[in-house]
């Protein structure tokens, strides 16, 4: 087979590369590269079989490209679910209420006083999609947000002070509830169950969660799967507001 009609034979190839990248690249830019390299690297493989003759490596190589569909529904499977999710909650509120920034107050007024103490937390702030279907076990509450009830609730002697919090439409809605746990191997193996776990909902919805660490009193927060450490005041205030949904008054 000459260099042309191999040149040719790929055409097919590049056009699934072309159509696999864009694919990824709407989901998750990160991974998109990877896989744009991957696919480079199947269709230069290809091309060599081609031109040498090999039809074996060729044929392996198209199998692998016509599975690629199937990859990236593995590959992004949580991505895809948080994806159908949110196509059908509900539409998301801006408030104008002073009680969501009072929820706001409330929350750094807690995490300030536990992380003097290194009393660990793990809260959960919801946003568009629901959790419902994600968190099965936990206490009902449906109260008010207040920092003496959240010290409470996380005092090492309470019997839900593992769990985490639930803070949806302004209320904490739940308490002691056990979240999923990340399944990424790319974790840190420094990472406890908190952080684990609020990267494990994070992946399956897009809900804020707020960490405190009991070791360091450190306050974290992770969204989208990303952990954004160490937070300072000023900038937790203006991503809890933006996660309850707050809007600036002008």
């Amino acid at each position: 087979m000459d260099f042309t009609a191999a040149v040719m034979g790929l055409s097919d190839t590049f056009l699934m590369t072309a159509l696999v990248f864009g694919c990824a690249l709407a989901i998750r830019r990160d991974a998109a590269m990877r896989l744009l390299a991957i696919m480079v690297l199947f269709s230069l493989i290809s091309l060599v079989g081609r031109i040498t003759g090999f039809s074996s490596i060729v044929r392996v190589i198209n199998i692998l490209v016509i599975s690629t569909p199937v990859l990236l529904a593995v590959i992004f499977q949580s991505d895809l679910r948080r994806a159908l999710l949110a196509s059908r909650t509900r539409t998301p509120v801006v408030s104008e209420f002073d009680g969501d920034i009072e929820t706001v107050e409330e929350l750094l007024k807690a995490l300030t006083d536990m992380a003097e103490k290194r009393i660990g937390a793990l809260i959960v702030l919801v946003r568009q999609i629901p959790i419902d279907h994600i968190i099965h076990v936990g206490t009902q509450i449906d109260a008010k947000v207040t920092s003496e009830l959240l010290n409470s609730i996380f005092l090492p002697y309470s019997p839900i002070h593992d769990g985490a919090v639930i803070i949806e439409t302004g209320k904490l809605t739940k308490a002691g509830c056990l979240l999923p746990l990340s399944q990424n191997p790319d974790i840190a193996k420094s990472f406890g169950t908190r952080h684990r776990a609020a990267l494990g909902l994070s992946e399956l919805s897009d809900c804020y969660v707020v960490v405190l660490s009991e070791e360091t009193g450190k306050i974290s927060l992770v969204h989208d799967a990303k952990i954004t450490y160490d937070l300072e005041h000023t900038e937790l205030r203006r991503l809890m507001k933006k996660a309850l949904g707050v809007k600036r008054r002008t």
